[in-house]
């Protein structure tokens, strides 16, 4: 009986907080995407903040179509909306950069290991960000 209700409360959890969930593997997929891209380019011996810069935009426009389509289900205002993820994606990118810029310039730290940490702080941020601005149902 006990192992039934443990099932009920973690399925009733998993909805209420489904779009956070969705988001985390969405975001997990297009991060992998931006980070597959930064460190194929840091190997190829591209400057890591142009690294950074180009798979983030990579991530930020595979995020968009797919939270837009399959975690929030939203439609209206594609460009709109595609303007506030772009700009919360560019503050994201600024982040990203500064602590990159912290971890390996001033740190002496590791340029891939810096990318992740950068990934996760700004994550968490943008989920913030675009769930109540950017797919805020109208």
């Amino acid at each position: 009986m006990k192992k039934n209700n443990a099932i009920r409360i973690l399925v009733a959890s998993c909805r209420k907080h489904r779009k956070f969930l969705l988001y985390g593997i969405i975001g997990s997929c297009c991060a992998g995407l931006d980070f597959a891209i930064y460190t194929l380019l840091c190997i190829m011996g591209t400057s890591y903040l142009l690294a950074n810069a180009i798979g983030i935009h990579c991530g930020i426009f595979c995020s968009f179509v797919l939270n837009r389509r399959y975690n929030f289900r939203v439609s209206d205002k594609p460009v709109v909306r595609f303007f506030f993820f772009y700009a919360i994606g560019l503050t994201g990118l600024a982040l990203s950069s500064a602590i990159l810029f912290l971890l390996v310039e001033v740190c002496h730290g590791n340029a891939i290991f810096a990318k992740l940490v950068a990934i996760f702080v700004v994550a968490v941020i943008q989920f913030f960000l675009n769930k109540f601005i950017t797919f805020k149902q109208r």
